[in-house]
């Protein structure tokens, strides 16, 4: 598969500390990846790093063009939609206010069709249409964090540990949804999540990251059924 994204020898960091250290990752066209590991490995940092949010040295080929350093209001335009952790829901807005926000920079003629396909995956936000955000369950929250950013019409989907604080059963839908959204859109997912077993379900390739550089990297199902890495480094 052609690549969607690529980050060649990326360095990013805050100030003058230094979180990422020389990452190479890939994201297929369609393609999910995950990046794995504990906390404070660099996994927020690199979604950052990829959207302009900190400094970066390296690059970021995005379709083939390099955006590194470029403003994030340019790379969005290129085609790249950021769900951060926290949800990022205008919590004061309705579900209907939110879907519009999402879809406020497009001039097509399909923003009908796509609020309908949203609806579609997400039937609670169809249900909860008129409801302030800020009164929606965790769930239902972060459904509504993702319908809009997909409202951007995405080359590609970043998501920052999307289960966060989420019952299980919760957790599960959300899943199962991202996996539809896979199926159906062609858009390309790169995940961070802290339940490593559902995102190597989801994902075709995985990355380990470890204070800031990668340590394991491969197809995400032989990740899956590596018992020594499973033991080292995820914790089931």
């Amino acid at each position: 598969m052609p690549m969607l994204l690529e980050a060649k020898g990326l360095r990013a960091g805050y100030g003058p500390t230094h979180v990422l250290h020389g990452l190479d990752f890939l994201v297929e066209d369609g393609g999910v990846t995950a990046l794995l590991g504990a906390n404070g490995a660099g996994k927020t940092t690199t979604l950052r790093a990829v959207c302009g949010m900190v400094k970066t040295e390296g690059e970021i080929l995005l379709g083939g063009e390099n955006i590194a350093g470029w403003a994030t209001e340019d790379i969005a335009r290129r085609g790249l939609a950021h769900v951060p952790d926290g949800r990022g829901t205008f919590m004061e807005l309705t579900v209907e206010e939110n879907f519009r926000l999402g879809a406020y920079v497009r001039r097509d003629r399909e923003v009908q069709a796509d609020f309908e396909r949203m609806w579609a995956w997400f039937p609670r936000l169809r249900q909860r249409w008129k409801q302030q955000a800020g009164t929606l369950s965790g769930g239902e929250q972060q459904m509504l964090a993702i319908a809009r950013a997909l409202l951007l019409r995405p080359r590609l989907l970043l998501l920052d540990e999307p289960s966060f604080g989420l019952a299980p059963l919760i957790v599960q839908e959300i899943f199962g949804i991202m996996r539809r959204i896979r199926a159906e859109s062609g858009v390309g997912i790169l995940l961070v999540e802290q339940n490593a077993n559902l995102a190597l379900e989801l994902a075709d390739r995985a990355y380990l990251l470890e204070t800031g550089r990668i340590v394991v990297s491969g197809p995400a199902a032989e990740i899956r059924e590596d018992e020594a890495i499973r033991r080292s480094y995820l914790g089931y």
